[in-house]
């Protein structure tokens, strides 16, 4: 069965980072392009990266060039979004997927506040 658990997530004030983890099983990992998404409240699901299968490429909304960076250790099943200069707009539920899919984990609470 496949599984994505993310986990990282915490209030943060305007301007720190935080670094996000997700945790993949139950299929073949490093055969997949991965992306984060995220939901502000009462927003739309919102793209925010995706790395390809063996991470040399990677893509960013505008909104976050820049400031974050996504990276995986295919060795350990696991991608990553390290985030920094993080505002309150970025405040959401944060989710990793595989590219092309709308299956996701249970995602991680980001939220930035002072």
């Amino acid at each position: 069965q496949e599984q994505l658990v993310e986990s990282g997530g915490g209030l943060v004030q305007p301007g720190g980072s935080l670094r996000l983890s997700c945790a993949a099983s139950g299929f073949s990992f490093s055969s997949y392009s991965m992306r984060w998404v995220r939901q502000a409240p009462g927003k739309g699901l919102e793209w925010v990266a995706s790395i390809s299968s063996v991470g040399f490429n990677t893509n960013y909304a505008d909104s976050v060039e820049g400031r974050f960076t996504i990276s995986r250790d295919n060795a350990k099943n696991t991608l990553y979004l390290q985030m920094n200069s993080l505002k309150p707009d970025d405040t959401a539920v944060y989710y990793c997927a595989k590219v092309g899919s709308d299956s996701r984990g249970q995602g991680t609470q980001v939220t930035v506040s002072s």
